[in-house]
């Protein structure tokens, strides 16, 4: 009696191996964590336990989210304006931005409830941190004739937002389109439970605070 021959393993054993690519890939892409990140779980954390008094990690501040937002009011006489700043913010930001638009109209700026007036982008997770180290070591240094941020951004409720005069100031945006240049608010949401304990979190990761003259006795 014949023996039936067994099914031929190759191609079951090339999907294995395919997803055990896939797999290995996924593994090591998962790895790479976020330098920053990294620098928070392992030296900030502590730091801030010492400094601020606290026995439990959980209870050091943390950053939740980063909203950057651009106002773009010259977009109502010119919409190519927001295509660019669409384009730039999603290349600094690794993700892609919202338009905002107006609520009101407001006829002596001829501008017309719901007309795009801005672009907006909330980072969290991975794009956060990247975002964050980014604008710590590159951005920052180069605005001219840079002196610190000013520490005046907090809200009273644990949140920073800082203002950049200009975007041109991160390295993914063309320098040479000098025209299309705008400003943006950053804004840091944390889980601080007041401004002294996200000072003291922003300053661990690399923020330059201004440093304040004393007033001169009179």
């Amino acid at each position: 009696m014949a023996k039936e021959k067994t099914p031929k393993k190759k191609d079951s054993e090339k999907s294995k191996k395919g997803s055990y690519a896939a797999g290995g890939q996924g593994i090591v892409a998962a790895a790479i964590r976020p330098r920053l990140k990294d620098k928070y779980d392992k030296e900030i954390v502590p730091a801030l336990m010492k400094d601020l008094g606290f026995e439990n990690k959980m209870r050091v501040p943390r950053v939740l989210k980063v909203v950057m937002n651009a106002g773009l009011g010259r977009a109502t006489q010119n919409i190519k304006i927001i295509d660019t700043a669409m384009n730039d913010i999603a290349a600094i930001a690794g993700q892609k931005p919202i338009t905002t638009k107006s609520k009101m109209a407001i006829s002596n700026f001829k501008l017309r409830a719901g007309l795009p007036i801005g672009v907006k982008v909330t980072l969290r997770g991975g794009h956060m941190w990247e975002f964050l180290d980014r604008l710590i070591s590159l951005a920052l240094p180069r605005i001219r004739d840079f002196r610190g941020i000013s520490d005046r951004g907090f809200d009273g409720l644990g949140n920073f937002t800082m203002g950049l005069k200009d975007h041109h100031v991160f390295p993914e945006v063309d320098y040479e389109s000098v025209d299309s240049s705008f400003g943006m608010n950053i804004t840091i949401v944390t889980s601080a439970q007041s401004d002294d304990e996200a000072r003291a979190l922003i300053e661990k990761l690399g923020f330059p605070f201004r440093k304040r003259q004393a007033k001169k006795a009179a």
